[in-house]
């Protein structure tokens, strides 16, 4: 990604035109130049800039975006596929969406209902409640 693209994003988070953008804005402005941080990673980043208070200048921007890790692989899709077949006990395609929630919310990165219920939006959903996750694990790394 240009420079041009780094400085056009945090002017787009600087809203005062500070030069200065928020910490707590960092994981959307990671995001926005095509990182996907962690919850766990913003956390330390914000806390390594002062805190969710402080704010940032370009300078310390650019070194972080930077950082070790910063531009991670988003992954294959069979990667993922495979870790939703675990719990598809028959190999059927599908999972229920009850059983996606509780994964989602409760293992590994855990996200809030909030942000699962926004993943979910534009998802085909059966009668029977349930998704198909290849359909799923496609349209998020389509995003």
């Amino acid at each position: 990604m240009s420079d041009k693209k780094y400085k056009d994003a945090f002017a787009l988070f600087d809203k005062k035109g500070t030069g200065k953008v928020s910490a707590s804005q960092l994981g959307d402005l990671l995001r926005a130049i095509g990182q996907n941080p962690s919850l766990q990673e913003i956390s330390e980043l914000q806390t390594s800039v002062g805190g969710e208070d402080a704010a940032l200048d370009y300078g310390k921007y650019i070194e972080l975006i930077n950082r070790e890790g910063g531009f991670k692989k988003v992954g294959q899709p069979e990667d993922y596929i495979k870790a939703f077949q675990i719990f598809d006990k028959n190999l059927t395609g599908f999972i229920g969406v009850g059983e996606l929630k509780y994964i989602l919310t409760s293992i590994g990165e855990k996200l809030t209902e909030d942000e699962v219920d926004e993943l979910l939006k534009g998802i085909n959903i059966s009668d029977d409640n349930t998704i198909d996750y290849v359909e799923f694990v496609k349209s998020i790394l389509a995003q």
